[in-house]
């Protein structure tokens, strides 16, 4: 073959891959852009900051009451509760104690005395020192109505359990003078540390001067004051057989505790056995 002719045949050749090369180049030029825009649109939602693990829930458990209920104890003593340092958080049987704390008050307790006869209800009174001693009426128609009495303390002292042992007993004598001025052979056989503040020195105190330190296992906060409403659904739902209930006749405004009562007498008579503390004897 001709040299002439060769050169015929290869100039067609090497046009068309010319042609296949510049739209190689033309394609590969067009493309990249398109590609990294891509990238980049599908890269701008994981740019964003993760968002934070949430919160996790406030755990109930920790708060949640315990089943103490399913086989109570037929007999309890000063050093045998199931609260804090060994004071009573239940009754110990099946039946229901409501408390009060906080009074005598002159407004509140008449009311509260008032319904629970109505209702045939007896209660336990946790007294303060300075109210026993400045109403020692309401403290003798406490008694009078067969309510089982309990040593709140002089004044209500919420740092009481760390002080000298000294000084707790000098508080707890000088509330129960108090409360023996206005009902001389008055059975005082509870004491409850104010603010549920329990130390090992307060409990040991009340037992020397014969008195069980009580505690509570359904408390609705009444003393915040949140409405009848939310006190009476806070308490009976909460109540189990043997709890005790903490409410307040005294200490401020008191109303909201007054209504809800109303509601829950009859609630509570209908399911459980509602009684009193025992009162013990009148040796202490």
């Amino acid at each position: 073959m001709t040299r002439t002719r060769l050169r015929a045949l290869a100039a067609p050749l090497t046009t068309a891959l010319v042609t296949l090369a510049v739209a190689g180049a033309i394609y590969i030029g067009t493309k990249a852009p398109r590609t990294a825009s891509g990238a980049e649109t599908a890269a701008t939602p994981a740019s964003t900051p993760p968002t934070a693990s949430p919160t996790p829930e406030p755990s109930t458990s920790a708060t949640a009451e315990p089943d103490q209920h399913a086989t109570p104890s037929p007999t309890r003593s000063a050093t045998s509760g199931d609260g804090p340092f060994g004071s009573w958080r239940t009754t110990g049987g099946s039946h229901v104690a409501l408390t009060f704390d906080d009074g005598p008050d002159p407004e509140h307790t008449p009311r509260v005395l008032a319904l629970l006869r109505e209702h045939g209800v007896k209660a336990t009174f946790c007294l303060v020192g300075v109210n026993a001693q400045a109403y020692p009426d309401l403290v003798r128609a406490i008694a009078a109505d067969g309510h089982t009495l309990c040593n709140h303390s002089w004044n209500h002292d919420f740092n009481l359990g760390g002080r000298s042992r000294a000084a707790i007993r000098a508080d707890l004598a000088r509330t129960n003078e108090a409360i023996r001025k206005a009902v001389p052979d008055a059975r005082i056989a509870y004491f409850r540390q104010p603010g549920g503040y329990w130390t090992k020195s307060v409990v040991t105190v009340a037992r020397e001067l014969g008195m069980i330190s009580l505690h509570w296992d359904v408390d609705p906060q009444d003393w915040r004051r949140p409405g009848a409403r939310s006190i009476a659904k806070q308490v009976t739902t909460a109540t189990a057989a043997g709890s005790i209930v903490l409410l307040h006749d005294g200490g401020g405004d008191r109303r909201g505790t007054v209504e809800a009562l109303h509601t829950i007498l009859p609630n509570l008579t209908r399911r459980f056995d509602v009684a009193a503390l025992p009162a013990g004897d009148a040796s202490h």
